[in-house]
């Protein structure tokens, strides 16, 4: 590891990030590292350890660091926490071997290979000569992902059928996205310059093929191999996989009960605000198929993408100076339509390090043209403002007084995925929805977050429904009762609740943080309210809080009391 002029644990975490994006340049382009951009990591089972034995070398130095004088800076102090904790718990899935089955609708190597051409700088000829490069190094690393799953399959470490079978689909979809024989990397270089048309038709043909032999190996031998695997994943392998996403120890069993008192506080209010759209409605849920042939629609991809840009837009002019204050390289964020092939949920990419790259949120249309506007609008609150963007690009923004591991390399799923709960609650909270469709669909995404902690936690742990559940009481979850349950209390589409199980399947752990991490952001929130009194000044709270970068759960409840 290069030397660095102090054994401050801020320096230890920027070394760190340095040796990391050499090893995953991935990490470098989110970074907007402009060297990475023409390359891929090494996902072999080789790439995968030389990452371990980055962390743990960096633990090593961690040691040293936390006992040198002003190491209990808090400044400090909260980023040797943060990277403690961090490279802790992706020590504990790496020796787990997890790595050797990660096969996703969403999260795996090869996701991230193709979704990094999204953020790769493309302005330039000089930025398009690298991302050639970076489509002729495709096939090494879907190659390298290949071995990794082959190595599982020796050790008996198969990913799930379900997980398997999508993931398959979705690789069909991305060698051809179109029905006209081109893949989705060669559809993607036509945007390239005439100049070095020659050069991307053929990486992106390159890469393309490599996608093929991915496929056909995951339907021809690893599918049949896993076919008699379990989906779900064990309390031991769940327990580790939480610890990862929510960067504490949960209490499981807690989690679930807390789960179910959301999912029936929510159902009340849902009742309630259903009245108004269709009076007599058995369920909220009819209520809001009735919006989706009656309520207020967008019409037209590109017309939902501009919709969706003036809602971001109008946000953070009626929040900056209010509720927030903003620096202007803030306020910019894009709405983006996400690639074809994606899995069925909308989602965010952070801003690069210099605000070249601004933050963009993105919205899979799965084939649609008709966009109802309930189902719209807390969702960007989430995705964009004040949610997703707010957070992270506050981070960017303030990353020269923290470091670049808590501004960006060491997110806690949970700790932005609850801010961004918390973020649409706060909407609410502020009087932002007040009309009767865009209230109950905000309602309608709680319980979807409400249901994710009960069943992911209940399907992989295989809990009795309890005897207050007006679903199966007495019975044991599993992935069909999961989506039999998800599907009667969400106004989603079918397509959209497969995948959302599929989802939770391949990344257990990950789902329950948005309703765990709210609850600990509206808990840091309270503590400084009443530690405050009257003089607690939310505008400076919110503030201090999004400018401390990234924090496990327990670790964020923490920090949010003291401010």
């Amino acid at each position: 590891m290069p030397e660095t002029k102090t054994t401050l644990p801020r320096a230890v975490a920027d070394a760190y990030v340095d040796e990391l994006i050499a090893l995953d340049p991935v990490a470098g382009t989110y970074l907007g590292v402009k060297e990475s951009s023409a390359e891929l990591p090494d996902y072999s089972p080789a790439g995968h350890e030389a990452r371990a034995e980055l962390a743990r070398r960096t633990l090593a130095r961690l040691d040293a660091a936390e006992r040198a004088p002003g190491a209990d800076h808090d400044i400090e102090r909260r980023c040797g926490r943060l990277l403690r904790e961090r490279l802790t718990a992706e020590l504990a899935v790496h020796e787990a071997d997890e790595h050797l089955r990660a096969v996703s609708n969403l999260a795996s190597p090869a996701h991230s290979v193709r979704e990094v051409f999204t953020v790769t700088p493309a302005d330039t000829d000089e930025d398009w000569a690298a991302i050639a490069r970076r489509l002729r190094a495709v096939p090494a690393a879907l190659e390298g992902y290949r071995a990794s799953l082959a190595l599982g399959l020796e050790r008996g470490l198969p990913a799930g059928p379900r997980p398997t079978a999508t993931f398959v689909e979705q690789l069909t979809e991305w060698a051809d996205p179109s029905g006209t024989g081109r893949s989705w990397f060669e559809e993607f270089a036509d945007a390239g310059p005439k100049a070095l048309r020659g050069e991307l038709t053929e990486a992106a043909r390159s890469a393309g093929a490599a996608v093929v032999a991915l496929r056909d190996w995951m339907r021809e031998v690893y599918a049949p191999a896993v076919a008699g695997a379990p989906n779900t994943v064990g309390r031991e392998r769940y327990a580790r996989w939480s610890r990862l996403y929510n960067g504490t120890d949960l209490d499981l069993d807690e989690a679930y009960a807390y789960g179910w008192s959301e999912f029936h506080r929510i159902l009340g209010e849902m009742r309630t605000e259903a009245e108004k759209i269709l009076p007599g409605a058995a369920t909220p849920w009819q209520a809001l198929a009735h919006l989706d042939e009656h309520g207020r629609h967008i019409e037209g991809v590109d017309e939902v993408r501009d919709w969706l840009q003036d809602l971001m837009d109008k946000t953070i002019d009626a929040l900056d100076g209010t509720h927030f204050e903003l620096a202007e390289r803030v306020r910019r964020v894009e709405s983006r339509i996400a690639p074809a092939g994606s899995a069925a949920a909308p989602y965010y990419t952070e801003p690069s390090e210099d605000f070249s790259r601004p933050g963009r949120t993105w919205l899979p249309t799965m084939g649609q043209t008709r966009f109802p506007v309930y189902d719209l609008v807390s969702t960007w609150y989430h995705e964009g403002v004040p949610g997703h963007h707010l957070q992270l690009a506050q981070w960017t923004h303030v990353a020269d007084s923290l470091s670049r591991y808590q501004a960006g390399v060491g997110m806690v799923s949970a700790n932005c995925e609850g801010w961004a709960l918390y973020a649409e609650r706060l909407m609410d909270e502020l009087g932002f929805l007040t009309d009767p469709e865009e209230r109950l669909g905000y309602l309608d995404a709680q319980m979807m977050r409400a249901a994710r902690v009960i069943i992911d936690i209940g399907m992989h742990l295989e809990l009795e429904i309890p005897a207050h559940s007006p679903f199966r009481p007495g019975e044991r979850w599993t992935p069909e009762l999961a989506q039999e349950f998800f599907g009667m209390h969400s106004s989603r589409p079918a397509d959209f609740v497969a995948s959302e199980l599929t989802r939770y399947l391949s990344m257990p752990g990950q789902a329950i943080g948005y309703k765990l991490g709210e609850r600990a952001w509206r808990l840091g929130r309270e503590n400084a309210r009443r530690r405050h009194g009257d003089a607690f000044d939310a505008k400076a709270w919110h503030m201090a809080a999004l400018s401390q970068g990234s924090l496990g759960l327990d670790d964020l409840v923490d920090e949010l009391s003291a401010l």
